[in-house]
């Protein structure tokens, strides 16, 4: 269940692009044409699928304090967080060297149509903030962290995906001069971003109802006497209505 509620909050709830913004440049920089968004989208994904359970070991069994614990007593006192950011950041550049070099075999075409964009995944800031939230997040397995990776890339590619498909739509379309371009961009992504955002009512149910659970497991005893009272009562107004029809 951890794992599930995870995957579709990290997909439509705390989605990269409309919920933090983050990786904004490419997003609508290759959003024209929905051939190179597909292409990014899935490069992303594969990046942060292989990078975010990379950092999560490197966090949890070299820069955390204590982390190096594992090679002695002696270790365990080092705390190398203070290098977080350059292994996040390392780490995530040879992921994408590799992802270049494997677009530049076997898809020319996209190789170039992707351009400069391609390369700087390494530097984009929805990859790192995947790490970063893993980290501040406090994911607990190496499970939960790729389920992140992975899904957090998800909804980045379906973040860009819809835009790219909303743009070709409406370059037919009769836009005011003013808003064409980046102005009615960034109007479509604040709907859609709300749009995103209200699904968090549907995935927050468990936790109301964990919650009312737990309170009324508190209630005094003298409470929850009068709760039952009232029950009682509700039901019997409702058996004399029966009765009457």
């Amino acid at each position: 269940m951890e794992h599930l509620e995870l995957f579709f909050k990290s997909i439509f709830v705390d989605n990269m692009v409309f919920a933090t913004f983050l990786g904004m440049c490419s997003y609508l920089a290759v959003s024209k044409k929905v051939s190179t968004a597909v292409g990014l989208g899935a490069a992303v994904i594969f990046v942060m699928a292989i990078t975010v359970p990379l950092n999560w070991l490197l966090d949890t069994y070299i820069l955390k304090d204590g982390a190096l614990a594992w090679l002695g007593p002696e270790y365990a006192q080092y705390d190398l967080s203070f290098l977080s950011f350059i292994m996040f950041i390392a780490t995530i550049a040879t992921m994408v060297q590799l992802v270049e070099i494997i677009v530049e075999k076997f898809s020319p075409a996209l190789y170039n149509s992707l351009g400069i964009f391609l390369p700087l995944i390494a530097v984009n800031c929805a990859i790192l903030g995947g790490s970063l939230f893993m980290q501040s997040r406090e994911i607990q397995s190496l499970g939960l962290a790729f389920n992140y990776g992975i899904s957090s890339g998800i909804g980045w590619f379906l973040a860009i995906l819809a835009i790219a498909a909303i743009r070709e739509k409406i370059r037919y379309s009769n836009i005011p001069a003013p808003l064409r371009g980046l102005g009615i961009t960034f109007i479509i992504t604040g709907l859609m971003a709300i749009g995103f955002m209200s699904f968090g009512g549907m995935l927050t149910g468990g936790e109301a109802e964990e919650t009312t659970e737990q309170t009324v497991a508190t209630v005094a005893p003298s409470d929850k006497d009068t709760i039952e009272a009232t029950e009682d009562a509700i039901n019997l107004a409702k058996n004399e209505k029966e009765i009457k029809e």
